[in-house]
């Protein structure tokens, strides 16, 4: 069976006069006469054999057919204008899309970026951030960054940091705390795992059976320590993520006491094979581990 021909220039007629609700000033955006353009249109009208636009006194009005197909021609030829644009200077970008648990986006990797787009400019880096529920291939990542124990089905995960957690709030709460049992205390702000709070308390010493505090669970770090800083609670996290706010003097870290319930990931599907995108990020953000754990920066 042929293929269907397309016809890319009253697909484009038909969507500069969509735009402006006007042949005329679509014959002007395409440098063309206002009949091409009419004519153009209503050619394609009739190879889909639907009306797209109610013709009237004062200009035009999309009918049902003519909304449902703007869209899609919109957003076809915004990508095809950004294909063009990677490739039009002869320094094709090749496109890396990277998730990252919102905690290590902005608490590690982002300081970073500059690095790394200095060093590999043709790598087109699309970073978004998640919560640790991400789904690789749901997703189209080419990597995420993750935390925890790096054991996912399918998986293939390469350790980057540690993360530890502990205690940080503001000066005034910190005050009040003579000693770990005094968190029993104070709210307690955390994450999904409802286990976290627990382990520290054991790290700590803590045995005494005393009444659970009130607490507020927060899917997301960031938004939980943005919580801690405006003295709700205490906050349970890995101080190394939060160190511009530890400097600052924002939080404090009243107690030494640290417990590790997993680590950042850099993972990927195990079926994905390696582009030189993803061999640049990865080669990057495991050398720049390397030279953070050796206290170079």
């Amino acid at each position: 069976m042929a293929r269907p021909h397309l016809p890319l220039k009253a697909l484009r007629a038909f969507e500069a006069s969509a735009r402006h609700l006007s042949f005329t000033r679509a014959a002007i955006e395409l440098c063309v006469t206002q009949a091409a353009v009419s004519h153009q249109v209503k050619s394609l009208e009739q190879q889909l054999q639907v009306t797209l636009f109610k013709r009237l006194p004062r200009g035009l009005m999309l009918t049902r057919e003519g909304e449902l197909l703007l869209p899609v021609l919109r957003d076809s030829f915004d990508r095809i204008t950004h294909t063009l644009g990677r490739l039009g200077d002869g320094n094709y970008r090749e496109v890396l899309s990277v998730g990252a648990v919102g905690t290590f986006a902005v608490g590690w990797l982002l300081p970073r970026l500059a690095d790394f787009q200095a060093r590999y400019p043709f790598v087109d880096l699309r970073l978004s951030t998640h919560n640790n529920r991400v789904d690789i291939a749901a997703e189209g990542l080419d990597y995420a960054i993750r935390f925890g124990t790096g054991a996912w089905n399918g998986i293939a995960a390469q350790p980057l940091l540690p993360a530890s957690l502990s205690v940080m709030c503001i000066p005034a709460i910190a005050a009040r705390l003579s000693g770990p049992v005094d968190v029993l205390n104070e709210t307690w702000l955390r994450s999904y795992r409802a286990d976290e709070w627990t382990e520290w308390l054991l790290a700590a010493g803590v045995t005494a059976t005393l009444p659970v505090p009130g607490s507020m669970v927060f899917d997301s770090s960031i938004a939980m320590m943005e919580a801690a800083r405006q003295g709700v609670g205490l906050a349970l996290a890995p101080p190394l993520m939060f160190s511009r706010h530890l400097v600052a003097g924002d939080l404090v870290q009243p107690f030494d006491t640290a417990v590790s319930l997993g680590s950042y990931w850099l993972a990927r599907l195990q079926s994905r094979v390696e582009t030189s995108a993803m061999a640049a990020f990865r080669e990057w953000i495991l050398a720049a581990v390397n030279i953070a754990t050796e206290g170079k920066t």
